[in-house]
């Protein structure tokens, strides 16, 4: 694979910024102190809903990223002190200067540091809400129902990573910074998840695996999620994850730091793969329940609360075959027989059987 992303156990536009600080009128803006906010960000990012796959970084240049790709969207669960903090996502420390408001207006364009700090916050908020909208906080348990850090730009290369003792992610900087892309975002946050569910979750190379696609899915659906509630474009095929990062280091189009459709199995890949690359036949078994919950007549939110409700099963140094046989189990107890035999089905294809 051309980089890593790691979850470590343990340890133009000077016209955009004006057009989108201009969008709000007198009546929108608010005042610090109030628990919402406006500001711009990527709809998920601006590969995906553009559909331009010739869009190249540019030395974070303004003028890299029409300005029909930034939208306005509403902050929510600010802490009120002005910067950008709240009940579910805090930026704590980033390169450059802290974003902060007097009236909660957020407007920056990629070329400013603390564009990347708006997305942090608004995505890792986006997560922890759709994690809520599918039950978990309320009827079934919690997951990651607290604040949680996150760190812009604080690495000196191009990658990121989540750390589970010390509550936060860091995102990288370098070719397109990692905080402009949504799915980059929610994939650590989808370590978190992880890790919160079964503290200390990948002491196999199946559960790591397991959580570098988990990772991978879970930052796709949330993004089709925030586009589907904001009616913005999808573009660029949704199995393609972190479409505007890859453009960076994958040279052919389109630009996927990995997929969904690989088409191996766990007895048939490549010899050199790691992690991350056979992570890609769990993904691809997740991806096709997804498609297949549909033909059915479920909704791939059920599909997501089955799934993440059987992670809890999950022992830290899990097997595929195990981590297969419970999200069957799970989706018997919730969904039937007929989604129990899809999950069982879509596993045998990518050859995981228990």
């Amino acid at each position: 694979m051309h980089r890593i992303r790691i979850a470590i156990a343990g340890l133009a536009v000077a016209t955009t910024v004006a057009a989108l600080t201009a969008a709000p009128t007198h009546a929108d803006k608010l005042e610090s102190g109030g628990s919402t906010g406006l500001a711009a960000v990527f709809m998920v990012n601006p590969v995906q809903s553009s559909g331009d796959q010739t869009l190249r970084d540019q030395k974070d240049s303004a003028t890299a990223v029409p300005a029909s790709e930034y939208a306005t969207v509403t902050l929510r669960n600010l802490d009120g002190s002005g910067y950008l903090s709240g009940d579910w996502a805090n930026v704590r420390s980033t390169t450059g200067n802290q974003a902060h408001s007097d009236t909660n207006n957020f407007f920056y364009d990629r070329s400013q540091d603390q564009f990347e700090q708006v997305m942090g916050y608004f995505w890792i908020n986006q997560a922890q809400e759709y994690l809520q909208s599918l039950g978990f906080g309320s009827s079934l348990s919690p997951i990651l129902k607290r604040p949680f850090d996150v760190r812009i730009n604080q690495n000196g290369i191009d990658n990121s990573y989540m750390w589970d003792k010390k509550d936060l992610i860091r995102l990288g900087k370098g070719g397109v910074d990692d905080a402009e892309d949504a799915e980059v975002i929610v994939h650590e946050y989808g370590h978190a998840v992880h890790h919160d569910q079964v503290p200390g979750f990948g002491r196999s190379f199946d559960a790591g695996a397991i959580g570098e696609s988990f990772g991978d899915y879970l930052a796709v659906s949330v993004g089709l999620d925030a586009a589907r509630d904001n009616a913005w474009p999808v573009l660029a095929a949704e199995s393609c994850p972190m479409d505007w990062d890859a453009t960076s280091y994958d040279p052919t189009a389109p630009h996927c730091i990995r997929n969904f459709h690989t088409g191996f199995t766990i007895q048939n890949h490549p010899e050199n793969w790691g992690i991350h690359g056979v992570g890609q036949i769990w993904s691809q078994a997740l991806w096709e329940i997804r498609l297949g919950y549909v033909e059915r007549g479920l909704t791939t939110e059920a599909w997501d609360t089955t799934l993440i409700s059987s992670q809890f099963d999950y022992a830290p140094d899990t097997t595929f075959q195990a981590a297969a046989q419970a999200t069957y189990e799970e989706a018997l107890a919730r969904d039937g027989a007929e989604a129990a035999e899809l999950v069982s089905e879509k596993f045998a294809a990518r050859g995981i059987t228990f």
